[in-house]
């Protein structure tokens, strides 16, 4: 990665941003109704955010999950959860439809993917995990591609970060910058 400055999309078109939170606050509210474990909303959230590569949404939706009372050990082994005995048959359903919605490039919802989690999620479930996913790939290609800052410990003399002002800003204090991005912030109320 380059140090290279990007165009923040979220307040380059904060409407656009505003109505992406809307809708997460949408599907955070059908994830609740259809009876979906909060935590495993999150790791959801982080299990997208790890195939996409997505370091600001990983290191928000980790600490988020930690804070609601997750297991670390749950966390450290997402990326292999089929081979553990740490997740539930509801989660292990609603992790293989998120990994194949966030994969489609790679061959679309396989009947396969999609009829496992039939099997095991009402449709309910299945449309709320579908949206969660959906909402979760939107977010990471708005940090990805607006490049937002993770564990930047800037130097005083970083003449960009000081014309931008980050240099002031509490948030970069230790190096954990949540991006310094007023629309980002909306996304941590999630």
């Amino acid at each position: 990665m380059t140090d290279s400055p990007r165009v923040n999309i979220g307040e380059q078109h904060p409407a656009a941003y505003k109505t992406l939170i809307a809708l997460s606050a949408q599907v955070e509210k059908a994830t609740a109704a259809a009876g979906l474990d909060p935590l495993l909303v999150e790791l959801l959230r982080i299990r997208t955010s790890q195939i996409n590569g997505c370091a600001f949404c990983l290191r928000m939706h980790t600490n988020d999950a930690l804070k609601k009372g997750e297991n670390p050990d749950r966390i450290a082994v997402l990326p292999a959860w089929a081979e553990t005995g740490y997740f539930s048959d509801t989660d292990r359903a609603a992790l293989r439809l998120t990994e194949a919605i966030t994969r489609v490039p790679d061959g679309h919802v396989a009947d396969e993917d999609f009829d496992a989690a039939a099997d095991i999620l009402t449709a309910d479930q299945i449309s709320a995990v579908a949206w969660l996913a959906t909402v979760m790939n939107a977010f990471n290609r708005v940090a990805i591609t607006s490049r937002y800052p993770v564990g930047i410990r800037p130097r005083r003399n970083d003449r960009r970060l000081r014309e931008a002002g980050e240099l002031n800003c509490p948030a970069m204090a230790g190096g954990i910058n949540r991006g310094g991005q007023g629309a980002a912030k909306a996304h941590l109320a999630d």
